[in-house]
């Protein structure tokens, strides 16, 4: 097949072919896909047994004979990268160990490429850095090394789109330049002050490795594409405590407004010297002095490191989205979330937060910042909102690491994509948890679509979905179990873990079903995304939203993990999940958002025309229906360089 030159630094995946480019100055959308065709299904089901012989060896160590030439030892990658530096780990190294480099070939490495999630034209990138909407124009700043695709030399990249999808990359924002960035120009948040001037706060690693908090603004406010930045004379404008560790200090929040005190307040991750996750809280009026509040805003003992903080208020009464500066009232709750440094996981915690002591609570202290609820269950990290005043909504960006070597990223020479972004609101029905779900605008992207329905599954089944291309989709879907099934189905099942439970291949009375999307027409190789149910020793069902990688290439210098949790369905729901498919990442949806999960995975022979799309049921005691499903194909976002 024709492959991209590897080299290039910018390339579209061509697993479609390209739209007609457009000028570089006006937003491309996607053309018009054909009419909708309802293809044949076919449908085969296989016994329970015959489905285990297929699915169960390859979870197990068992091996695939192949014609390709055996992994050959090079070079092992296992140095750690950040931690040295002060900041979390940055390379799967210590994971990977000594497994011997895979032959990747220049076509696998190609297509890994991302054609609608935003990633650089080349190179390393990890945390998203102040989002915000500024006239006329989404900008998004992100932790970016434009040297190599390991992490290191750390600046600002920037972009900006008119509808959080079709992106243009601008030069870089900051650089290191002075003492006190010398060593990096970390994550950071913008604040839109009333009066239409921005506070951009940033970590700083100076040099001697210290972190500090700076003060960066725009060199001209009227340009709506802020290109030039200026750093202020007074930086560092924050210094760490001197109970805090000097590289246990970094990331601070968007501020908000206290009327009553006239300031603005911005919180700070850290931990304490017993290991306790931490927020500070700082009072300021003007962004270049600070106050430190006596009292945390919030601890979870035995946290460890809190990175990449954010604290914000959503709506309980509406879907409308708040203003950062929303004070606690009636009809308000604060999320509190942090990223986790010792198991690198985002949590947040719905709860109250108290204006005169300056201290939040979480509504469940069992389900407290980082014992509790995750953003997403898969490789998802460093996670930062802000609120859009034109749609009224609070956009969460977050950051989807590699889970290949160092040495294969060398190679294909870029490393991380960031998610698409989430509109992020409160879960009215539940009223324990939020929901997550894509912006609005990435339905813009979609094609021409195929619908199936009324799918019966059978004990151990195997359905394929007669689609064109599987490389670029958007999938919704909706599945039902047999009544009668759950009726019979008495046994406890009160151990289950998607992470323990062997995958798609463990078994139960009822579950795991669901849909396999990056397939290969042998399943060899597929990425399993699937409920499963079980039931307490109180007789209620638990139902637990998951994704198996553990099939998800042949490849074996990755890291491969089955994610999930459970996830609530109420009274009379269906079970229903959405599946964004761009190539190497995997993004999936449960009830509307209640649980998410994000995986990268790389296949050899699930890409270009080979991949698939499957229904699976490898359930012992329910059939399973899926009572709808429909596919998108994508198109590709076309992010380039911006041309005035």
């Amino acid at each position: 097949m024709d492959v991209p030159d590897l080299k290039s630094p910018i390339f579209i995946p061509d697993s479609y072919s390209p739209s007609q480019q457009v000028d570089d100055s006006s937003i491309p959308t996607s053309s018009p896909g054909p009419p909708r065709r309802y293809l044949m299904l076919v449908l085969f089901a296989v016994s329970a047994v015959s489905l285990l012989g297929l699915v169960s060896p390859f979870y197990h160590g068992g091996e695939l004979a192949s014609d390709r030439a055996p992994a050959t030892p090079l070079e092992r990658w296992t140095l750690s990268r950040g931690t040295a530096e002060g900041v979390s780990e940055k390379s799967n190294g210590r994971i990977l160990g000594a497994t011997p480099v895979y032959p990747w070939t220049n076509a696998m490495l190609v297509w890994q490429r991302t054609a609608y999630h935003f990633q650089p034209q080349k190179n390393w990138m990890n945390d998203p850095d102040g989002p915000m909407y500024y006239k006329g124009w989404y900008h998004l700043f992100y932790q970016y090394n434009p040297d190599s695709a390991v992490w290191g030399n750390i600046t600002w990249g920037h972009a900006v789109s008119r509808d959080l999808i079709h992106w243009l990359y601008l030069p870089l924002a900051m650089v290191p330049s002075h003492w006190y960035d010398a060593n990096g120009v970390w994550t950071g948040s913008a604040t839109l002050l009333p009066d239409g001037r921005i506070a951009m706060v940033y970590t700083g690693s100076t040099t001697e490795s210290v972190q500090v908090q700076n003060l960066a603004f725009p060199a001209d406010p009227d340009d709506p594409l802020l290109l030039k930045w200026n750093k202020s004379e007074s930086n560092p404008v924050i210094r760490p405590p001197s109970w805090i560790g000097l590289t246990d200090f970094r990331d601070p929040t968007t501020a908000w407004y206290v009327p009553t005190e006239s300031a603005w307040r911005i919180a700070i991750g850290s931990k304490d010297a017993d290991h306790n996750g931490i927020a500070l809280v700082y009072r300021t009026k003007n962004f270049v002095t600070y106050e430190l509040i006596p009292r945390l805003l919030h601890s979870v003992n035995r946290t460890g490191m809190w990175e990449c903080v954010d604290f914000y208020p959503v709506s309980t009464a509406s879907k409308v989205g708040l203003d950062t500066s929303t004070g606690p009232g009636p009809g308000v709750k604060h999320v509190l979330k942090a990223s986790l440094d010792d198991n690198k996981h985002d949590y947040y915690a719905i709860g109250t937060y108290d204006g005169e002591e300056g201290t939040w609570t979480p509504d469940d202290q069992e389900m407290d910042v980082g014992i509790g609820l995750r953003y997403d269950y898969g490789k998802y990290y460093a996670s930062k909102t802000f609120y859009d005043p034109v749609k009224e909504r609070r956009v969460l960006w977050g950051w989807s690491g590699e889970t290949d070597s160092e040495k294969t990223d060398l190679l294909k020479g870029w490393a991380s994509v960031q998610t698409i972004p989430r509109t992020v609101t409160y879960d009215d029905k539940t009223g324990r948890n939020l929901l997550q779900w894509p912006v609005d605008e990435v339905e813009r992207l979609r094609q021409s679509s195929q619908e199936f329905s009324n799918i019966t599954l059978g004990v151990g089944s195997v359905a394929p979905l007669d689609i064109s291309k599987a490389t670029q989709l958007d999938i919704e879907a909706k599945f039902e179990i047999d009544a009668s099934a759950l009726e019979r189905a008495i046994e406890a099942d009160v151990g289950y873990n998607c992470s323990t439970s062997g995958g798609a291949a463990g078994r139960g009375a009822l579950g795991p079903f669901g849909l396999l999307v990056l397939a290969d027409q042998d399943l060899s190789e597929q990425t399993a995304v699937y409920f499963y149910l079980g039931r307490g020793t109180d007789g209620g069902l638990g139902t637990f939203f998951c994704q198996d990688e553990l099939r998800s290439s042949l490849a074996n210098d990755l890291v491969k993990r089955v994610y999930g949790s459970s996830v609530p369905v109420l009274d009379g729901e269906s079970l229903t999940v959405r599946i964004l498919v761009d190539h190497s990442i995997v993004e999936s949806f449960a009830q509307g958002g209640r649980t998410c999960i994000t995986s990268r995975v790389y296949p050899t022979e699930a890409i270009y025309g080979g991949a698939r799309v499957f229904l699976f049921n490898n359930a012992t005691g329910a059939p399973v229906t899926a009572k709808s499903i429909k596919i998108w194909q994508m198109n590709s976002a076309f992010i380039h360089p911006y041309a005035a």
